[in-house]
């Protein structure tokens, strides 16, 4: 019974939430600071989400293959290499270095 009630208060607080996004005034959107951080927070929850992911296993700073995919994928960035070969870059290194080390 209790799964139903998390289940019930979370679409509950989901609706609500759009709610509230409906009834803010268009004006207060339209403001430059809003506009900005509406532009930059995917960015940075992004960016938390692939640090967290690479450097965190629970409680532990973590230094694995993963770093070294994530600076092959940073040095392809830099030299403007498109987004698919950014990808393969991380790939191949990562797996590379998992493969050298066991």
């Amino acid at each position: 019974m209790s799964t139903w009630i998390a289940i019930g208060v979370t679409a509950l607080g989901c609706y609500a939430v759009k709610l509230v996004g409906l009834l803010v005034p268009a004006g207060a959107l339209e403001r430059p600071l809003v506009r900005r951080l509406a532009a930059l927070l995917p960015v940075a929850l992004l960016a938390a989400l692939t640090a967290q992911q690479t450097f965190g296993d629970g409680h532990e700073l973590v230094l694995d293959a993963r770093v070294a995919g994530v600076a092959a994928a940073a040095v392809a960035l830099v030299l403007r290499a498109p987004f698919l070969l950014v990808v393969a870059a991380a790939v191949v290194v990562t797996a590379g270095v998992r493969a050298l080390g066991a």
